[in-house]
């Protein structure tokens, strides 16, 4: 059990180094891009083979297509809300902008935006990583490598864009301690809960999992990723899908 909490909160972990970077480093907007797009191939690997090919085995079809597509629209509908509440560019490491097109200053609700935005991508990932833990199992390398590598960028992004609006260095430290601390929780329920849950069920919420970060991936992580990264990114995104193919297999 106190494994699940440990390993989700190292990969959760992920978006404070991130944050650190962003607020104390200044890094080219490419190298961020160039991250995101790594991050993501392994992500998108760890997917395929780790978490959905588990999904199928526990619970066949049915818990595969009905659990990817209620997570796919429970990403949507949550994305969508905070699109409209202040949240809509809050991986952008340039900040946030106005309705006219320019750099706009965060309200009180963009914060909780930002907030929500984190747990919204996080919490899937880091359950995920819970749940390979299940039956005694030992943790899910690729998928806890994917979920630190995406965290990363992320974190990075996110915390320059927040600076550039305005935000203080405790607010943005302390709203992403806040998000390592839920990734762990929720590492930590998505063992608990479904420790003795059958496995059509747990199957069902491994593909709820993959369904709501492959939308965010390509919702948010990868639009962000070629913006920043320019002709380069589809190369790196393949070479992390690679490695983590690689380390799958062993």
């Amino acid at each position: 059990m106190w494994w699940a909490l440990l390993w989700g909160g190292v990969a959760g972990g992920a978006v404070l180094l991130g944050a650190l970077a962003g607020v104390y480093l200044k890094a080219s907007p490419r190298l961020i891009g160039v991250i995101m797009a790594f991050g993501a191939g392994v992500l998108i690997s760890a997917l395929a083979f780790s978490l959905t090919r588990e999904a199928f085995d526990k619970g066949g079809v049915a818990a595969v297509t009905v659990g990817m597509a209620l997570g796919a629209l429970a990403f949507f509908g949550g994305d969508w809300i905070l699109d409209h509440h202040g949240g809509k560019d809050r991986k952008r490491s340039r900040g946030q902008k106005g309705s006219d097109g320019h750099q706009a200053t965060n309200g009180g609700g963009g914060g909780m935006a930002l907030a929500l935005g984190a747990l919204l991508d996080g919490i899937p990932e880091s359950a995920a990583i819970g749940i390979t833990l299940l039956g005694g199992g030992s943790v899910g390398v690729p998928m806890v490598v994917a979920v630190f590598l995406s965290n990363v960028p992320e974190g990075w992004s996110s915390s320059a864009g927040m600076r550039k609006n305005g935000k203080s260095t405790r607010y943005i430290l302390s709203l992403w301690s806040a998000v390592t601390a839920a990734s762990a929780i929720s590492s930590l329920l998505g063992y608990v809960v479904l420790g003795l849950a059958p496995d059509v069920v747990v199957g069902g919420v491994q593909a709820f999992a993959a369904g709501a970060i492959i939308t965010m991936l390509a919702d948010t992580m990868m639009p962000e990723a070629f913006e920043r990264g320019g002709p380069m990114t589809g190369l790196v995104t393949a070479l992390g899908f690679t490695l983590s193919f690689l380390l799958s297999q062993y």
